[in-house]
């Protein structure tokens, strides 16, 4: 079935392309801060795609149009790209070009590349450069057309912002700055450029609401020795908001005016900042007026390094969450098929339950509740067109957050609704085998996730098994659910940073396997990386966990169990029961004490 909406509007894009002298254009998934996810004003790629997932980059030319993905997103892409006349392109998938190789291969000398600068990262749009040198080709970087064919374009975003109390945050700004303050000293620079909005509203101590279940606003700041500069829309700064930058000695400028600010204020100057995160059009003028240094935003590790205080916030709010998913297990497992139940009304179901934990401000992204084939589409997330009905057999794949005062969750559990396949609960067990055994690894300080992958994906290696996407991500506070630089992916890339698991890191543990048009299965825990012992050998780390969900005792094949494992997997279950039941009615409690008996 054709597509017609998106064929007209790529069509009318190409006219655009002609009279501008574009002959090749690019949409990525983001905004001008390189943000994963983004608001509505942004989603430039979807409108002229209809492809939703938040990871995936387009292309068009006269003759046709590519978007690349990558492997979370396979399934969902060739389904929402379906008689659009868009090609998929499976990133890192054998023979398969990436972009700038596609470029290489197809653009003809001296024709002309387009796209919007401030959406593209500076080492993105450097690397386009380099790639096309040899075809000198043009590159045209200050072209939005999306404004001109995006007549109903929602409004740019501008949501109030507030400010965290120290009992909440555990660090105040002043701290903050005088540690970017040694660091500017140390590289010998006289500034630093953040557009990161994360890093920003961490070092700030603030939170906003500019994009869906990621408490960010808008923002960039300047910072150096002579003074702070936090650049924000005169709607996001409430009062109260002014009156405490104020006394944190912030000058607040205009979010619009940052350009002109930094040509005047730059001249001549070392200015720090990241070209993995600022756009091409802003280190262009950086590079131009000042003297630009290629640096990793110091607040990237500070920020994935929790203090005691946010630990603390976590713990509490990791329960709560941890009941509200078990209290929705019971519901899952007590109604269905006894009650009217769909993807949609259980997502709701869990919201709810979320909703009446004190804390509670938002959801961490949109819940995926899959069900049967659905759970194979790693990122799925059900609509009114395809929202499937709930029946007492097979699995409900749920993955689910919630933004709180006082942390940010990420959890997903597998859920059996009824009988199961023996393939079923085979792959139930190795996933679950694979999460509790990076759970309980011990390493030597030193090791990155890389070298740690492994304990989540052996069990179903060991079975000729494998999930296309990483075994975890950081994981923010009160923040973005997911966040660098930790994270846990067995892949080399040449030329990739890798971060060292330092103690006070949050990151997930989510090994899954997914079965087109069956099954998919996914488990994921929250953990904290934390001192294990220190000896003559070394100094040794391990993780702490904060998820306190039970495992689906239904959905084990114990015949692939050695008894070592099975005590792996009683220890887990015990310590829910002994957390998770005092805030469970008597009924559920006592479903619980069933769920998470002793494997024999």
């Amino acid at each position: 079935m054709e597509n017609i909406l998106i064929q007209n509007r790529l069509h009318a894009l190409r006219e655009t392309m002609a009279a501008v002298g574009i002959d090749y254009y690019l949409m990525p998934t983001a905004d001008f801060h390189n943000s994963e996810y983004v608001n509505a004003y942004f989603k430039v790629r979807e409108f002229f795609s209809a492809f939703t997932g938040s990871n995936g980059t387009l292309l068009v030319w006269q003759e046709g149009a590519g978007l690349w993905t990558d492997g979370r997103y396979f399934l969902q892409a060739q389904q929402e790209l379906s008689g659009t006349g868009i090609t998929l392109y499976k990133m890192d998938v054998e023979g398969v070009p990436t972009i700038p190789q596609f470029l290489q291969q197809e653009m003809k000398a001296g024709q002309t590349l387009g796209f919007d600068g401030r959406v593209i990262s500076a080492s993105l749009g450097l690397g386009y450069e380099k790639a096309l040198a040899s075809k000198k080709v043009r590159i045209l970087y200050e072209m939005d057309l999306a404004n001109e064919i995006w007549t109903d374009r929602p409004a740019f975003p501008s949501g109030e912002v507030f400010a965290l109390d120290d009992s909440v945050s555990g660090e105040n700004f002043f701290c903050k700055r005088e540690k970017m303050l040694s660091v500017l000293e140390e590289e010998g620079a006289e500034g630093i450029f953040l557009s990161k909005l994360d890093d920003i509203m961490w070092l700030f101590n603030l939170r906003g609401c500019d994009v869906e279940c990621n408490p960010v606003a808008m923002s960039y700041a300047y910072l150096s020795k002579e003074n702070t500069v936090l650049f924000l829309r005169p709607e996001a700064v409430t009062r109260e908001v002014a009156k405490y930058l104020h006394s944190q000695q912030v000058e607040v400028e205009d979010y619009d005016r940052v350009v002109p600010y930094l040509k005047n204020r730059c001249g001549g100057q070392r200015v720090m900042a990241d070209m993995r995160h600022i756009g091409y059009s802003m280190y262009r003028i950086l590079n131009e007026y000042g003297r630009f240094m290629d640096h990793n935003n110091p607040t990237e590790g500070w920020k994935a390094t929790k203090n005691a205080v946010e630990l603390c916030h976590m713990d509490t709010v990791f329960l709560k969450d941890s009941v509200a998913v078990t209290k929705f297990i019971y519901w899952l497992k007590k109604n269905v098929g006894k009650m009217p139940m769909s993807e949609l009304s259980a997502s709701d179901y869990l919201e709810k339950l979320r909703r009446q934990i004190p804390e509670f401000m938002d959801l961490s992204f949109p819940t995926i509740a899959g069900y049967g084939a659905n759970g194979a589409i790693i990122h799925y997330e059900a609509t009114e067109e395809s929202n499937q009905e709930l029946h007492p057999e097979g699995f409900l794949l749920v993955d689910s957050g919630g933004q709180y005062m006082g942390g940010t969750t990420d959890v997903t559990r597998t859920i059996s609704l009824g009988p199961l396949t023996e393939d079923m609960k085979k792959h139930y067990t190795l996933v679950a085998l694979g999460m509790l055994q990076l759970m309980n690894t011990k390493w030597m300080y030193g090791c990155t996730g890389r070298n740690l992958d492994i304990c989540a994906r052996e069990p179903l290696w060991t079975n000729g098994l494998d999930y296309n996407h990483g075994t975890g991500h950081g994981v923010g506070y009160i923040l973005n659910v997911h966040e660098g630089p930790q994270n846990l992916r067995w892949k080399y890339v040449e030329g990739s940073k890798e971060a060292v698991l330092e103690p006070g890191m949050v990151i997930t543990d989510e090994p899954g396997l997914y079965i087109a048009g069956s099954h998919g299965i996914r488990i994921e825990n929250c953990l904290v990386v934390e001192d294990h012992l220190k000896n003559e050998y070394g100094r040794f780390l391990g993780f702490k966990n904060l998820t306190w969900v039970p495992l689906d005792k239904d959905a084990f094949d114990k015949n692939l169990l050695s008894d070592s494992q099975k005590q792996m997997i009683n220890a887990y279950q015990k310590q829910v029961y002994e957390k998770v039941s005092p805030y469970l009615t008597s009924e559920e409690a006592e479903w619980l004490k069933t769920e998470t008996e002793e494997l024999e």
